[in-house]
């Protein structure tokens, strides 16, 4: 393999690699050692998994020994002895019949480098490459490094060669976001789910308010980092010029007096029901922030890009996480708001104060799909939506409310599924979602039927669509297929099971 061909391709797909992080991936001598010149302290190695495993074909052809064949299995963490933080995450296989038995008891029962096992026993030996690679980080990893979830993990897989024969095998990995010759901050973003806006009347002076439960996936991970020019990457045009255009208001607007670089690692569609538009609007607006050390809170940057001003399930989302409900507005003339209107058309209104948060049964489990469907309302028709449909009958509005205060609050509380599902099931047929849910095709509406008749214990849909939402809990793989059934007959769709989240973005300097 040539290795330096390998870096070209791994640098056009995840970004430019520091010199540190080009050596740590080719060097053929001690990777403590070179962490400890790196770091300027002393590298401590844990061992995580020590035991003996048969060799499985693929081990088996990296050290050219029988498949069965008993090797040692052992996986170790090199961390900075002061800060205590993981630098690399290592693997290795070592066949045991190639072990002296002083070089195997040195593996197999001390927190002892390999180089210096090597060294110790006087092992003449080379490292040979054999492959450099990228990949998305699992969420083990995320735990491991202390990242997120999806950031890129760069790995390097070699033998180590003793008189012409394989030794070792190992594998060794670290985050792309450490090594790195820059100061980077990385945001991995929520979604959520917009379950009813409550009060869509406005009678008594107040309006809008929200239900939403926050979903750790999928997400909206960015790396920003300070540069002389804009530039935007890892997504399409369209994207990149609504990207472009939420930093140059941001950095314009907090007097940056320079530029960023934005990379764009993980996000999901806009107009789908799931609230991409504040989540990636904040995520911008916080990592232009804190690059330039101007800090904001959630509701300034949210006033900052024009979000918030109609729900605050989005905000308190990104901010807490969580199932929320915030409070609307102050309603009529001379307040707040003065008509009724989605939050892009809400400029300059605060988001909302929120009146309930809990935290989401994490043994719930949530099924989003999400057929092919034109995206959801947005710009002007979603304006001639709340124009046209409000205000709603006063009536659906105080039933929606005792619907929520007296039974899916109770079950959250509680942790009683089928009073919450019921109600979800419920707050179809009230206030403004009912009227989302008389503009959507028998392909969004029937689906409903068919994942409540699978087995859920309610379903509901997001905002204005098209992506429809079952929670339950048990296995979601029954209702999951019938969904996936129902939507091959009306067009097609995608599928995503995930859960709740009860924390808000992160927000990480690298």
């Amino acid at each position: 393999m040539d290795i330096f061909d390998q870096l070209r391709k791994i640098e056009a797909e995840v970004g430019r690699l520091s010199p540190v992080q080009k050596i740590l991936l080719c060097t053929d001598g001690s990777v403590t050692q070179l962490l400890a010149s790196v770091t300027g302290s002393e590298i401590a190695v844990k061992t995580r998994v020590q035991e003996i495993v048969p060799a499985d074909p693929v081990i088996a052809g990296h050290l050219g020994i029988r498949e069965g064949e008993a090797v040692n299995y052992r996986v170790v963490e090199l961390k900075d002895s002061v800060s205590g933080q993981v630098l690399i995450y290592a693997i290795s296989h070592t066949p045991i019949s190639r072990l002296s038995p002083d070089f195997r008891d040195d593996l197999m029962k001390a927190d002892i480098p390999i180089g210096r096992i090597i060294q110790r026993h006087q092992i003449e030996a080379r490292r040979e490459i054999v492959n450099a690679r990228v990949s998305p980080a699992t969420d083990e990893a995320g735990r491991i490094f202390a990242i997120c979830a999806h950031e890129p993990l760069l790995s390097r897989e070699y033998r180590i060669i003793h008189g012409g024969t394989p030794l070792i095998f190992i594998e060794e990995q670290f985050p792309y976001n450490r090594f790195l010759d820059e100061r980077r901050v990385i945001v991995r973003t929520p979604a959520r789910i917009h379950m009813t806006l409550l009060d869509m009347h406005g009678g008594i002076g107040r309006v809008d308010g929200g239900v939403g439960i926050t979903l750790d996936e999928p997400g909206i991970l960015l790396e920003v980092c300070q540069s002389p020019v804009l530039a935007v990457t890892g997504c399409d045009s369209v994207m990149q010029d609504q990207i472009a255009g939420i930093a140059r208001h941001v950095l314009r607007e907090i007097h940056a007096g320079g530029s960023v670089s934005i990379t764009v690692r993980q996000h999901f569609p806009s107009h789908f029901g799931l609230g991409s538009g504040t989540q990636l609007a904040l995520a911008v607006a916080r990592a232009c922030c804190e690059c330039y050390g101007k800090p904001l809170s959630v509701n300034e940057l949210a006033l900052l890009v024009s979000r918030g001003g109609t729900s605050g399930i989005g905000t308190a989302a990104f901010e807490q996480g969580g199932f929320i409900i915030d409070g609307g507005h102050r309603f009529g003339k001379g307040c707040e708001k003065a008509a009724f209107r989605p939050s892009r058309a809400s400029r300059g209104v605060r988001p909302p104060p929120v009146i309930v948060r809990h935290e989401f049964p994490p043994d719930w489990r949530i099924l989003l799909a999400m057929p092919s469907l034109p995206a959801g309302a947005s710009g002007v028709s979603e304006t001639d939506i709340f124009r046209t449909h409000c205000p709603v009958p006063l009536g659906e509005v105080q039933a929606l409310c005792h619907e929520i205060l007296m039974r899916m609050l109770p079950g959250i509380v509680e942790r009683d599924l089928d009073l919450f599902g019921s109600s979800v099931n419920a707050i179809q047929s009230l206030g403004f979602k009912k009227v989302e849910l008389s503009l959507q095709p028998p392909a969004v509406t029937g689906l409903l039927d068919t994942m409540r008749a699978a087995g859920a214990a309610g379903a509901g849909m997001s905002s204005f669509g098209p992506t429809v939402y079952a929670v339950s809990d048990t296995d979601l793989r029954g209702i999951e297929q019938a969904a996936q059934s129902f939507m091959q007959e009306h067009g097609g769709g995608t599928t995503l099971i995930t859960s709740a989240r009860n924390s808000g973005a992160s927000v990480r300097v690298a």
